[in-house]
């Protein structure tokens, strides 16, 4: 399985506050889109999440988002080295996606970058 990169994920009170500190920090624009009620701004190797406490609390469980060329090729990784597939592989606004968790019980977003 080639991964690809990480993605750190931060939920934000304010959206629309955070976005321009964060696009000036990575040097690029923010990628937007809605998730499940929840607003989210991709720009660099930061993913800015907000929403309602209920939705952030669950999104807050996911210690990180791991690009990799092929999630059906992560799924069968993954399920080989005894983690558990909590969800997916779906299709996202920012690519094919599964949650998995590592037998130590970290949580993790798998996406493959090749659109949904």
């Amino acid at each position: 399985m080639d991964i690809l990169g990480a993605t750190l994920r931060i939920c934000v009170d304010d959206l629309e506050t955070a976005v321009p500190f964060y696009e000036r920090l990575a040097g690029g624009r923010a990628l937007r889109f809605e998730r499940g009620g929840v607003q989210v701004a991709a720009v660099g190797c930061f993913l800015l999440m907000s929403g309602s406490e209920a939705e952030l609390e669950v999104l807050r469980k996911v210690a990180a988002t791991i690009a990799v060329k092929d999630v059906d090729e992560a799924h069968r990784v993954l399920t080989e080295l005894g983690a558990h597939i909590v969800a997916g592989p779906l299709a996202s606004p920012a690519g094919r996606n599964l949650i998995a968790m590592h037998p130590d019980g970290v949580v993790y977003e798998y996406v493959d970058r090749g659109g949904a």
